[in-house]
């Protein structure tokens, strides 16, 4: 690769003669300006404001301009003769941690190659010094006119340097932040997390730029003369968010089904959270039959209930049965104790012979109301 700036780290006492190459490269694609009418290059010419000639660029030098237009020429012999240390010295000032550098200040990045036999030991030395202390270096240098300021790492077994900007030119973000004050609530950061964590297993080496490849294929097939113009399809944008909680609850599991991972029931969802979700299919719990009820014959459904107190002869005996069963339990003195267990032998009857249950029934009411009549004598006695 060819270097573009020759110099030396400036380490303590240490000097490293070093070469500065361009560690990234620009793959976009450029156009040029041309005449519609007849496809004409429009080029751009350098033109002295006061004669009117075009000048050409060995001819054109800097000037700095004044306040009131006045022109003052600066040449490259008066920026040579500047009292600059780093004019061709990167000086290192610091050694920090890497995560104090905040990325906003990230500018051209470059590679520090060895120059020359000399420069090997002291280049190596330095690199192993940034590796063991897992530290960057701060280090000043003049680049194209004027003093920037750099961090020095470790790229493999290169050491690399990124160009930063100064402090005060990074802008502070005023009125940027959103104004109203917003509350999120941990069911939504969790299906934020899962969102992350699906969205952030990607390989970098795998991203490439899908627009450039398309701009080449335009180009290819317009110089072929085989170009037709189709019409892009654009998947529609995301509309107005209503539901977050639902647009996260999407969100996670189009990720999941894009890379073909199952969605685990339950995972990254809020309970009873986000409207507009997949609505949940309900499967109909059957109810059991109870023992004892009237069922249709051969078909095991429950029978229909009977209208106007009319019961089928085994459901009216069960219910007798058990209320004999309960009178039994609750029974008290005064004559109570006799009539239950009337009405247990009544029941008992009843049960053995089914033909016999009307009677019994009326037998029962009978006793009842005969045992009311006697118990209200005896309140009037004690009384």
């Amino acid at each position: 690769m060819r270097s573009i700036w020759n110099g030396a780290i400036s380490f303590g006492l240490v000097s490293i003669p070093i070469k500065l190459v361009n560690a990234t490269e620009s793959h976009s694609i450029s156009f040029r300006q041309i005449h519609v009418n007849d496809g004409g290059r429009v080029r751009y010419r350098k033109v002295c404001e006061l004669d009117g000639e075009e000048v050409p660029s060995a001819e054109i030098g800097k000037g700095y301009e004044e306040a009131d237009g006045s022109i003052v020429p600066i040449t490259d012999e008066d920026l040579a003769q500047l009292p600059l240390a780093t004019a061709k010295t990167i000086e290192i000032m610091s050694f920090v941690p890497a995560e104090e550098i905040d990325p906003l200040q990230m500018d051209a990045a470059y590679y520090l190659a060895a120059n020359g036999a000399t420069a090997a030991k002291p280049y190596t030395l330095l690199r192993e010094a940034l590796k063991r202390s897992r530290k960057v270096a701060i280090a000043k240098y003049a680049l194209r006119g004027r003093e920037r300021l750099g961090m020095l790492r470790v790229v493999d077994d290169v050491i690399a340097m990124h160009g930063l900007l100064w402090p005060d030119e990074i802008r502070a973000p005023e009125g940027v932040a959103p104004d109203a004050d917003v509350t999120v609530r941990d069911a939504e950061l969790d299906l934020a997390d899962a969102l992350m964590a699906t969205l952030g297993e990607v390989e970098m080496a795998s991203l490439h730029d899908d627009y450039r490849e398309a701009v080449e294929a335009l180009i290819v097939a317009k110089s072929g003369g085989a170009f037709e113009p189709t019409e892009a399809v654009v998947e529609p944008a995301g509309g107005q968010v209503i539901d977050l909680m639902a647009a996260l609850e999407r969100s996670v599991r189009a990720a999941k089904a894009s890379r073909g991972e199952a969605d685990g029931e339950g995972e990254g969802e809020a309970e009873g959270e986000g409207e507009g979700a997949a609505e949940a299919e309900v499967t109909p719990i059957r109810r059991k039959a109870r023992a004892g009820a009237g069922t249709r014959a051969g078909t095991g459904a429950a029978a229909p209930k009977a209208v106007g107190g009319k019961k089928s002869t085994a459901a009216s005996a069960k219910k007798t049965a058990a209320s004999a069963a309960t009178k039994k339990k609750t029974t008290t003195a005064g004559g109570k104790s006799a009539t239950g267990k009337s009405t247990s032998r009544t029941a008992k009857t009843t049960a053995k012979s089914t033909a016999k249950t009307a009677a019994a029934k009326k037998t029962g009411s009978g006793a009842a109301a005969s045992a009311k009549k006697t118990a209200a004598p005896r309140k009037r006695t004690s009384a």
